[in-house]
């Protein structure tokens, strides 16, 4: 596919060029995905045709065994839509799913998010079969620590995640991975605390497949009544969730238009729609 790029001057962030929409499946999935992202950006007069939403960003849920997905940090992932929404234009869903493990609709949007503050039950064996298939399909699912302090959920995800992707050695990214450049320049991870600078990773084929954050990304997102902010972040205070809403959007962005070089960029309409946001 050929690919255009032009550096902007503008040192927080870079963008992207239209991706290809006209993939076949499987990875493919995601450039229509892509496609329909990036007619939003460029404002482009014809549609994208994909899966979900008409292509928009969905952080799902993801259940597996007998959870649920309740409490404080449920209000997070409609957040991480708004955000995208209101900072890059892409679509996204402003009411995001939740999805089983087991449910063939796992397979249906490229994006799905497994949180937890302690160890998960063992996947069973149609859990496994169909994150299988995800992943194999183009799929990221993010793995992300409600507790940083002890770990737990992460570590037993990581064995969980070995059982239906035994070849996959996670890695440790930061900087000059297309993810921490797919939209804002960042540093580094970060989320409610600051326990990783890295973010772990699964990739193959150069296509992340599974992010591991040890941040608590979703706890830094999580909004309450009156858009007040439900979790304090520590230690950098609201600097440091701007930085971990940034990495959110990153995020997306990689799902909605990964198939690119890193050094390309949206088009001027996003710097201008950007230009009042922190």
């Amino acid at each position: 596919m050929a690919r255009r790029g032009l550096l902007l001057s503008a040192p927080e962030h870079i963008c992207i060029d239209p991706c290809e929409p006209n993939a076949p499946p499987l990875i493919g999935r995601r450039r229509l995905l892509a496609g329909a992202a990036c007619a939003a950006l460029g404002a482009a007069s014809s549609k994208a045709h994909a899966f979900g939403d008409g292509g928009a960003f969905n952080p799902r849920i993801l259940l597996t065994g007998s959870a649920r997905f309740s409490g404080k940090r449920a209000s997070a992932p409609a957040h991480w839509s708004r955000q995208v929404l209101r900072r890059t234009s892409a679509p996204a869903r402003v009411r995001p799913t939740v999805v089983q493990a087991a449910d063939p609709q796992l397979l249906a949007e490229p994006f799905a998010v497994w949180s937890g503050s302690a160890p998960p039950a063992p996947l069973t064996l149609s859990e496994l079969h169909n994150l299988r298939r995800f992943v194999a399909l183009g799929g990221v699912l993010l793995v992300d620590e409600q507790a940083p302090e002890k770990g737990a959920f992460v570590a037993a995800a990581q064995r969980q995640v070995r059982r239906f992707l035994p070849h996959g050695s996670m890695i440790k990214i930061s900087r000059d991975n297309v993810v921490f450049r797919s939209f804002y320049l960042l540093g580094r991870a970060t989320g409610r605390v600051q326990r990783a600078a890295q973010l772990g990773a699964i990739i193959r084929g150069g296509m992340v497949q599974v992010l591991f954050c040890s941040n608590d990304l979703l706890g830094a997102l999580a909004i309450g009544a009156g858009d007040v902010h439900t979790f304090e972040v520590t230690p950098g205070g609201e600097h440091q969730r701007e930085r971990a809403v940034r990495l959110a959007v990153n995020i997306a962005m990689y799902v909605l238009c990964s198939d690119y070089k890193d050094d390309q960029v949206h088009a001027p309409f996003i710097m201008r729609r950007r230009a009042g946001s922190p």
